[in-house]
């Protein structure tokens, strides 16, 4: 797979570490010359000094050629330009870009662009964790369309002691896995809850409370 990354700093140095490890040949588009100079001595990837708006650059780059363009420079506008030339002037099959403004998230998707948004993200679990404290990790995923949290379960919760088959939660949702000690369950019908269990549960945004409150047994 061909991955062309716009941006710079250490999220996109990580986010090659991680591609190189699966294998993808990772191209970098970043303005900061001297950081081009680092990384091309650093790791086995292809690096392109200049601006990723600029179709020169990323023809020079083979934007032509790559399976997905992930934009990622703290400028909405560039990454949302970078994308939509990737998508429309060479028919890129997936552009990705970080968002910093959540407002500007719905005009992204509307132009065909997938959009990480670390704000949104971040405020999410932030106020996850203030809400409840047995809360202690939630992410969203499919754009939002998913949630995963995790719950560790308390001695008063109303799920523990019984069997899962038992345990009555609104449609929509699953508990995917028990995390008990050092130890991943899959839970089966007869797996029986206790309290310390960590567990991880998928839920839609629209049940999402409900979950929590019958997981918690907490009214808010």
């Amino acid at each position: 797979m061909k991955v062309l990354i716009v941006g710079g700093g250490k999220p996109v140095y990580f986010l090659c570490k991680a591609f190189i490890a699966k294998g993808y040949d990772v191209t970098v588009i970043n303005r900061d010359h001297a950081e081009c100079v680092a990384m091309a001595r650093t790791m086995k990837i292809t690096v392109v000094h200049g601006d990723g708006t600029d179709s020169t650059i990323l023809d020079e780059a083979g934007a032509h050629s790559s399976d997905a363009i992930l934009s990622v420079t703290p400028n909405d506008q560039d990454n949302l330009v970078a994308c939509q030339l990737g998508r429309v002037r060479y028919g890129v099959p997936r552009v990705v870009a970080l968002v910093e403004d959540p407002d500007n998230e719905a005009v992204f998707r509307k132009l065909g662009v997938e959009v990480i948004s670390m704000t949104r993200n971040i405020a999410s679990m932030i106020e996850q964790r203030t809400a409840l404290d047995d809360i202690i990790n939630l992410i969203p995923a499919g754009e939002g369309k998913v949630n995963i949290t995790e719950v560790k379960l308390k001695d008063d919760s109303p799920v523990i002691g019984n069997p899962l088959h038992e345990v009555s939660l609104p449609a929509g949702s699953l508990i995917a896995v028990v995390l008990r000690g050092d130890e991943a369950i899959i839970p089966r019908g007869d797996t029986v809850l206790r309290a310390g269990d960590s567990t991880i549960l998928i839920t839609l945004p629209e049940n999402h409370g409900p979950v929590l409150r019958a997981v918690t047994g907490e009214e808010n």
